[in-house]
């Protein structure tokens, strides 16, 4: 399999004076070796884009469905090169690359299901005889930005509903998945996208900025999407606001998981191991802090611990583990620190602990206190803090404590109750006697507070990515005053 990644600009390959390498986190072994696009690069994809969008805008909507299914199909025949890929690049486990590939390949048939459904209204006016429309319309040129965690199911979501309501897209491809990223456009061009409609630009690291700054400054971007960590997030929305473009964001999170005293605590152990180690402890709505009222948190530790201690780590190339790879060094570097902190103030581990590589264990720390780094920064990784609250309603100040708001879960056997709890905990997703971890392409995905703003998935994503007009048509002679 290759893992050369060029440039997709205009339905034609194009190489780079320079490429950068992403080496496999576990072996250290060349994983991709990607084009380091330049900034002409950069506006050469914004100007085929642009160049693309009346023709492909004039499709109809039963041709753009056709072209998006196709598009999942292609995805779909790719699988082994996706899986290896993901091993290769971000150290994932081969269930976990299926498991992108299968939601992934949903996103693109979902996104193909909307183009029927982007309508309009006629509304009343005061004015005798005006017909009065209001319509929407493709926006223009999208520029989706994805980040490496959720290769497949990101870097899709990114571009296939603004395809659907007839924008053309340049999907900015992660540092880390180039080569992931790039097997998502071969298989949209594969479909038979003509040229322009999609479009990939790899970066070096060091570019990113520049690279990015240059796609949002060009005039024919309309819309930008950017899936990632809050503190660039920032930056992407500062500098689309300067453009006066509006910007989707969904950013990081710290989600609750909470634990009530009439709770099913084996149920709430199950989707507490699954939210908090799934890829890792990976995903913008892993569970990073296990809210339980005291009443049944000895209970609760007991029992989880038991489950925690069956989620080993390991090489995701040998297929044993449940676990396998964290991304880089970085991320044990940052993790270490966070449990080291708690344990130093009085935080106790229950299982796992600092590590010296990328097959970190899942980790538990119990007593993790507000005054804790773990409870208030974002972890993105295989390790959960327990925090104990007094009752209901400390728990819900303390799921409210963070400048986080993406997702979070309740769980209870009073169905009531966990709607009650449910609607005062100030996050865009929250599940009742669910996982944190829950995604579906039809849901409308997004955060609060420092989790971004906008939503992905079904018709709040035709929102998100069309203009609505105000269109008046005259019926009788007019009448002015002067």
């Amino acid at each position: 399999m290759s893992k050369s990644v060029a440039l997709l600009i205009g339905g034609k390959s194009k190489s780079a004076i320079t490429h950068f390498d992403r080496y496999d986190p576990v072996t250290g072994e060349l994983a991709s070796q990607a084009a380091a696009a330049t900034v002409a690069d950069a506006i050469s994809a914004a100007d085929a884009a642009a160049a693309a969008l009346p023709g492909w805008s004039a499709r109809g909507p039963n041709e753009r469905r056709a072209l998006l299914n196709k598009a999942a199909a292609a995805l779909e025949a790719r699988a082994a090169e996706f899986i290896d890929a993901m091993m290769g690049e971000i150290g994932a486990t081969e269930g976990w690359a299926r498991f992108n590939l299968m939601l992934a390949a949903g996103i693109i048939r979902e996104a193909a299901a909307l183009t029927t459904q982007i309508t309009g209204e006629v509304i009343p006016s005061d004015k005798p005889g005006c017909v009065a429309l209001a319509l929407r319309e493709p926006a223009g040129v999208v520029l989706g930005i994805a980040p490496w965690n959720a290769p497949i199911i990101l870097g899709v979501r990114a571009i296939a509903t603004p395809l659907a309501c007839g924008n053309t897209v340049i999907l900015k491809a992660s540092e880390l998945c180039p080569r992931t990223h790039g097997l998502i456009v071969e298989a949209f061009i594969e479909a038979g996208f003509e040229n322009g409609v999609v479009n990939l630009i790899t970066n070096a690291t060091a570019d990113a900025g520049e690279i990015v700054g240059a796609l949002i400054d060009h005039p024919a971007i309309r819309r930008i999407n950017f899936t990632g960590s809050t503190a660039v997030g920032r930056i992407v929305a500062v500098r689309a606001a300067q453009n006066l473009k509006p910007v989707l964001l969904e950013l990081g999170g710290k989600a609750p998981l909470l634990v009530l005293d009439d709770a099913d605590l084996d149920e709430a152990v199950k989707a507490a191991a699954f939210g908090a180690f799934m890829n890792q402890g990976q995903i913008c709505m892993s569970t990073e802090r296990i809210i339980v009222v005291d009443t049944v948190a000895d209970a609760f530790v007991a029992k989880f611990k038991v489950k925690v201690a069956t989620m080993a780590s390991g090489n995701p190339r040998a297929g044993k583990t449940p676990l396998g790879a964290v991304v880089d060094m970085k991320t044990v570097r940052h993790i270490s620190t966070l449990i080291e902190d708690a344990l130093a103030h009085g935080a106790e581990k229950i299982t796992g602990g600092v590590t010296a590589d990328v097959l970190m264990p899942a980790t538990v720390i119990d007593k993790v206190t507000p005054h804790h780094k773990l409870f208030r920064d974002e972890s993105f990784g295989p390790v959960v803090a327990v925090i104990r609250a007094r009752d209901e309603a400390h728990a819900i100040e303390l799921a409210n404590d963070t400048e986080y708001g993406l997702s979070a879960a309740v769980f209870t056997k009073d169905t009531a109750r966990g709607l009650r709890v449910a609607k005062q905990i100030k996050s865009g997703i929250c599940h009742i006697n669910g996982p944190t971890v829950h995604d579906e392409a039809q849901m409308p995905f997004g955060g609060v507070k420092a989790s971004g703003y906008g939503r992905f998935g079904g018709k709040a994503g035709i929102d998100a990515f069309t203009e609505l007009r105000w269109v008046t048509i005259e019926t009788q002679p007019g009448h002015f005053p002067i």
